[in-house]
């Protein structure tokens, strides 16, 4: 397992908690690591995947709702909601190629969730690494700062 894969397993897993404990990110990460063992240039990665998500996770579900047809947040599960937050993140922020990320987001949805799960994760971000390919790709607050104008 790659170094990058394994920070994303941790960033998924410290998302998870983080939404389901409803703990500020710092708790959450204080009461996770003693536990993990990883590198710590993989801790460094994972660190700032899961506190750039989570300081983005509003713009980020938008993201996510737009692409996800006839899905509401609220419907999906927390792990895939989570899986959608970190790989739109990394979309966002460009951490690595499209295709990587969709890649990587398939695999955590594969290990950590449903059968069903991999093919969800799949055509939303799917649908996100067209808009990013062809240049329309926009954050949720750029189309709301349109709007206000």
């Amino acid at each position: 397992m790659t170094l990058r894969r394994k920070a994303r397993e941790l960033a998924l897993q410290l998302l998870y908690q983080w939404e389901v404990r409803g703990e500020s990110p710092e708790k959450v990460e204080e009461a996770f690591w003693p536990g993990a063992k990883a590198a710590a240039s993989t801790r460094e990665f994972a660190h700032r995947l899961f506190t750039g998500a989570v300081a983005a996770a509003p713009q980020l579900d938008a993201q996510i709702e737009r692409h996800a047809t006839n899905w509401r947040l609220d419907r999906m599960s927390a792990i895939d909601r989570n899986i959608l937050r970190l790989a739109t993140f990394e979309l966002q922020f460009a951490t690595a190629p499209p295709r990587v990320v969709l890649d990587e987001a398939v695999e955590l949805a594969k290990k950590f969730s449903d059968d069903a799960a991999p093919g969800f994760v799949n055509g939303v971000l799917d649908a996100m690494g067209k808009e990013v390919a062809s240049g329309e790709w926009r954050v949720a607050s750029e189309e709301n700062a349109e709007k206000r104008e």
